[in-house]
This record gives structure tokens, C-alpha cells and sequence, in this order.
């Protein structure tokens, strides 16, 4: 067999393991919290990997291969700002928000925020919540179907167009069957891809190029400006700005619905404290293996056919043989399932349980919300058809814009502060709206203003109208 039908053959496999899962997770499914929580019985290892692959995405797998491609050493700083979000997220945020969320019977963010709030700031949060994750999911789930078109179009030579209809009709019908279960389980078997598929690449890229000495030197004989430099082509306050812009990274998990409600989800505080230590070992593998093969990727590949966000399947056919290489291609499809299928659910969730829809239609709850699944698709299908961007930039304008819209209140409730509904609407909106508006302008190295303001502003103004 050629490398196409190998690949197509592993993918089709794949695929069914993906859709079995999802017909399973749907006889589980027997109303609306078990469809959007999984009835709060989530063990260690699902939450731990399907958390990992549902924060990291095509991004960690695309992305960051093809920033360490661009940059060079000095991506270091945004593998490092990704790395030192999850620490954050699973050392502060989750042993509190699961006993928060057990006590309260939190089921979405908008629950979180509402929490002894008037009735009129309730019903206002849980509107806000619902038009800031749907504008946010809509752009970040179309990146993941657009890193879904880069796979199938560069294997199969397909038509872009064609490849990214196929890949979210993939994704749309187990998450449409199975809910949080398919979600979940399914996440956990893409982050086992996932890491392995970052153990092994970069591990064989080295051996290729002879060595980290080769590597090294391979990278000071290439033709490309601050390739070993910690800061790039950056100096002065550009060069603190990019790696403080970069670090900041970090700051978006605490704001991030998809990955707030595996919290929520959990069993029990036994079952976090397993899944942290599982989580952090999963994202120092994952971001440090694509690192790796981005600079490796320099010296094998001086002039990608695809561009940088395409090297991966490069060095894939490089260092692999056809069946390797078939396996690849699945982990990066896991990334790209892994993360979408996650936000299609918390934005059915707003739909269907936030904004009541589907009380609308009492014993159709489930229904609702799997048609409301397959409104965003369609949506985030629109958008990564005609407002055409990279995947990079994509995920991390929704990945700033929830992070800070949600994030500061997330911090601040959790520390035991109390804050009036007006408050809190207050940040929330000042935080999604700034995201925005600065998303507009030319990038700061490092984004720093975009991935930093937003943040200081809800945190300004939850401090200083904090309830005594």
C-alpha cells in the first residue's frame, strides 16, 4: 500500500473507535446534566488526559511547532507561558472550584457567576456568558476545523473547502451522540496520541539531524535572524515585552469554560490531585516535544512546502516510515478533535441550560442541546471558510478573550472575595470587550498588551469594588 491508503486506513479506524465511543457514552446519557457533566463522576486518568488535550488543541501540535519553526530558541517563552497556565489551573483553581462546584451543584461558568446574585444580575450574567462564549467559540473551534483541513488537504489532496466540511462532520457526530462522556473519553484516547506522538518525533528528528550539537550548529549556519536568541529579533524593552507577552499565555486557563467544567466534573479531591500530577506531566512531554521539533524541522526542512504551520507532516514523512507517519496524522487529528468537541459542548450548554432553551421543551432537554451542537458547527464551519486566518492567531484571540473575560472573577470568587452581580458583570464585559478591541491593532512583541491589559483591567475592577 502507498502512504495515502495506509493513512487513510488508520484515520477510518480511528474514526470508528472515536464513533463506537460516542455510541457508548449515549446509552449513559439519561438527562441534561448527565449529556453537559458526565454526572460528576470523572476519574483521574480521563480528566487528567482529556483536560491536557482539550486546553492544548491543533495549536500545541501545529502551532507551537510551527512558532518554534519561526522563532526559533526564543519560542521557548510561549511553551514555558502554556506550561505555567496549567500549573496554575490545576494548583489554585481546581481544588476549589471542585468543592465549589459539589456544594453549589455548579453545572456551567454562568452557574459560577450567578452564584447568589439578584435574580435580574443572574439572568443578566448568564446572557453576557452566553454571547462571550459563543462569539469566542465560534472563532476558536474554527481554528481546530481549519487545523482539520491542513491534515486531510496535505494528505489527501483535497480541496480545503471539502476538507474542513468532512472534518467537522467527523467531530460533530460523536459529540452529538454521546455528550460529556464521548467528550471526555474520547479526549483522553487523542491525549494519549498526543503525547506519544510528541515523545517520538522529536526523539527521531534529533537522531536524524546527529544529535543536539548538530542541531545547534545546523541553526547557527542557517540564513534567519535570532534563530539562538532568547529574544529573536527582539531587543531592549521589545525583547521583555515579548517573553512577559508570552508568559502571559499562562494567564487564559483560569478563564477557559471548556476546562473549567473537567473540574466541575470530578469525582472527588482524591481524583484531582492524581489528575494534576498526570496534567503537568502531559504538557512539559507535549510543549517541550514540539519545541523540539520546530527547531529540528530548521535544519531538515529549510523551505516547507506547506508553510510553518504544515512542518509537522513534513518532518512526519522524513523520519517515519508510512505507518508512523499514518499514526502522526491521527494525533494531530486527536488535537484538533480533542478541543473542539470540548467547546461545541459548554456552548450547547449555554444554549440549551444557561439561556433555557431547552426548558422550553420539557422531556427534549437532550435533544436541544445536540441540535445546538450542530448550530455552532455549522457557524465555526462559515468562519473558517470565508474570514480566513492562521490557526495560531485564531486560538489565542478566543483563548485571551475568554481567559480574560471569565478569568479574574474565576480567581477572585475562589479566594473568597464577594462581589455585587453589577460587579462582576462589570469585569466580565470590560475583560471580553478589550480583548477585542486590542485584538485590532498591530501585535506588541509578544502580544503583551493584548494578553495582559484585559486581564488588569477585570482584576482592577473586581479589587476596588470588592463587598467588605
Amino acid at each position: 500500500m502507498d502512504k495515502a491508503t495506509i493513512v487513510l486506513v488508520t484515520l477510518i479506524l480511528y474514526q470508528g473507535v472515536l464513533i463506537l465511543v460516542g455510541y457508548w457514552a449515549s446509552r449513559r446519557v439519561h438527562d441534561e446534566e448527565d449529556y453537559l457533566l458526565g454526572g460528576r463522576q470523572l476519574g483521574p486518568v480521563v480528566a487528567a488526559l482529556s483536560y491536557s488535550a482539550s486546553s492544548s488543541s491543533a495549536w500545541s501540535l501545529l502551532g507551537m511547532s510551527g512558532a518554534a519553526y519561526t522563532l526559533g530558541v526564543s519560542s521557548i517563552w510561549i511553551a514555558s507561558g502554556s506550561i505555567l497556565g496549567a500549573i496554575i489551573a490545576w494548583i489554585y483553581v481546581a481544588p476549589r472550584l471542585v468543592i465549589f462546584a459539589h456544594e453549589n451543584n455548579t453545572v456551567t461558568i454562568a452557574d459560577f457567576l450567578g452564584h447568589q446574585q439578584e435574580s435580574i444580575w443572574q439572568r443578566k450574567l448568564v446572557k453576557l456568558s452566553a454571547v462571550v462564549i459563543l462569539i469566542s467559540f465560534a472563532f476558536y473551534v474554527a481554528a481546530q476545523f481549519q487545523g482539520a483541513g491542513n491534515t486531510f488537504s496535505s494528505t489527501f489532496n483535497m480541496s480545503m473547502d471539502s476538507a474542513i466540511i468532512l472534518g467537522a462532520f467527523i467531530i460533530m457526530l460523536y459529540t452529538f451522540m454521546g455528550g460529556f462522556w464521548a467528550v471526555s473519553v474520547t479526549d483522553a484516547i487523542q491525549g494519549a496520541l498526543m503525547v506519544g506522538a510528541a515523545i517520538l518525533l522529536p526523539l527521531f528528528a534529533l537522531i536524524e539531524i546527529g544529535g543536539i550539537g548538530a542541531l545547534i550548529e545546523g541553526l547557527d549556519s542557517i540564513d534567519k535572524r535570532g534563530l539562538l536568541s532568547l529574544s529573536g529579533t527582539n531587543i531592549g524593552l521589545a525583547a521583555i515585552g515579548f517573553a512577559f507577552g508570552s508568559l502571559a499565555i499562562g494567564f487564559g486557563p483560569i478563564g477557559q469554560p471548556h476546562l473549567l467544567v473537567r473540574f466541575m466534573a470530578l469525582r472527588d479531591q482524591k481524583a484531582m490531585r492524581q489528575a494534576r500530577a498526570l496534567t503537568l506531566f502531559w504538557f512539559i512531554v507535549v510543549f517541550i516535544g514540539m519545541y523540539v521539533v520546530g527547531l529540528t524541522a530548521n535544519v531538515l526542512i529549510p523551505n516547507p512546502e506547506f508553510g510553518a504551520e504544515a512542518i509537522l507532516f513534513q518532518l512526519t514523512g522524513i523520519v517515519f516510515s508510512p505507518v508512523i507517519g499514518a499514526i502522526i496524522l491521527a494525533a494531530v487529528l486527536s488535537a484538533i478533535m480533542s478541543t473542539a468537541d470540548s467547546q461545541l459542548l459548554v456552548g450547547a450548554s449555554s444554549i440549551s441550560y444557561d439561556l433555557k432553551v431547552g426548558s422550553k421543551y420539557p422531556g427534549r432537554e437532550v435533544l436541544v442541546s445536540r441540535l445546538s451542537v450542530a448550530f455552532l458547527v455549522v457557524m465555526s464551519v462559515l468562519i473558517s471558510l470565508y474570514l480566513p486566518a492562521t490557526i495560531f492567531d485564531r486560538a489565542l484571540f478566543a483563548w485571551n478573550a475568554l481567559g480574560a473575560a471569565f478569568g479574574p472573577t474565576v480567581v477572585m470568587k475562589l479566594a473568597g472575595c464577594r462581589f455585587s452581580g453589577k460587579t462582576i458583570y462589570s469585569a466580565v464585559l470590560m475583560g471580553f470587550v478589550s480583548a477585542v478591541f486590542l485584538s485590532l491593532f498591530p501585535d506588541s512583541p509578544g502580544d503583551v498588551l493584548e494578553r495582559t491589559i484585559p486581564f488588569l483591567i477585570g482584576f482592577a475592577i473586581l479589587i476596588l469594588n470588592r463587598q467588605r
